[in-house]
């Protein structure tokens, strides 16, 4: 059997060791552990890179510990406004959308628009409308509520902030999530979604559900999923920067992605990370932030579970 293998992520940024507890420690590391689990399950069983990454990548957006799905963050209004994306290597087709409110999974909508219309990018009231033509099911405000979100909120909704998670120094939850994957039949897959930003004003989008800025992938190259300041991850393309510097240039991935991460990324003023896999089940997941959630498996044995530097 060809070798597989699966990396997700839970957000990158300023994890303060000091201020996370054992206890919650152990709670996200019970969560990426699960989610990666699961997609490895998908993988085992011999279904495609794209079930493997949906499948992790709806069980990070239905914990409460990540700003996508269940744990989004709260706008200026009160609301929660969500994006997601997902691109097949193989094919090079791919579902984004945006902007979307009372969706449990919106990774599975982002899926959907890449399966079932003819368009790749979907947002506000028209991927609602697109989402109930598919029979989904709203959840009401209740469902997205979070005590730690709302708290998160309420220091900073009679101002002109807005929060990124990971660039706050107390003990809070973290970001977008994603998933990357390498399946037996040799194809890859990402998928990534994300609550967006605190107090964000005016239908804010930011990389997540952009093809190409934070999902891509490429039989020919790599599979790649962000997380971070999305604004600087939209102006440097970074998933398909990474790409590029693969197809184009003859870089590894290891060396591709600390190109992107660790030096050009930097250079515009951004910060985060990204978790990444090529079709020979290299697994890559830099940052230049304190930390990123992250895990992986591969075939072989190996995986991992961690949040701060090594």
């Amino acid at each position: 059997m060809k070798n597989f293998s699966i990396a997700i992520h839970g957000g990158a940024g300023t994890l303060v060791k000091g201020l996370m507890t054992e206890e919650l420690e152990a709670k996200y590391k019970a969560a990426l552990k699960d989610a990666k689990d699961k997609g490895y399950a998908v993988l085992e069983s011999g279904a495609t890179a794209m079930d493997a990454v949906e499948t992790a990548v709806k069980s990070l957006e239905d914990s409460p510990l990540f700003n996508a799905g269940k744990g989004a963050v709260f706008t200026h209004t009160g609301t929660h406004e969500m994006d997601a994306a997902v691109m097949d290597g193989k094919t090079l087709e791919a579902g984004g959308v945006s902007l979307i409110t009372g969706i449990k999974n919106p990774i599975s909508l982002a899926r959907d628009i890449m399966e079932k219309s003819d368009h790749v990018f979907l947002a506000g009231e028209g991927a609602m409308q697109f989402a109930k033509s598919q029979n989904y099911t709203l959840e009401t405000p209740d469902y997205f509520y979070d005590e730690v979100r709302y708290q998160q909120w309420q220091g900073i909704k009679d101002s002109d902030k807005f929060q990124l998670d990971h660039s706050v120094k107390k003990d809070g939850k973290f970001g977008t999530v994603g998933a990357v994957a390498l399946d037996v039949h040799g194809n890859i897959a990402a998928a990534t979604s994300t609550g967006g930003m605190t107090n964000k004003k005016w239908g804010r989008v930011g990389d997540s559900p952009m093809i190409g800025a934070g999902t891509y992938a490429n039989n020919k190259t790599c599979a790649i999923s962000c997380t971070g300041s999305g604004e600087f991850f939209i102006r440097g393309v970074v998933a398909y920067d990474v790409s590029c510097l693969m197809e184009y240039k003859g870089l590894s991935l290891e060396e591709a992605t600390h190109e992107v991460i660790q030096k050009r990324i930097l250079k515009i003023g951004g910060d985060g990370g990204l978790i990444a896999v090529d079709t020979n089940g290299n697994i890559a997941m830099p940052f230049n932030t304190e930390g990123m959630y992250r895990a992986f498996k591969k075939s072989n044995g190996e995986m991992d579970i961690k949040i701060y530097k090594e």
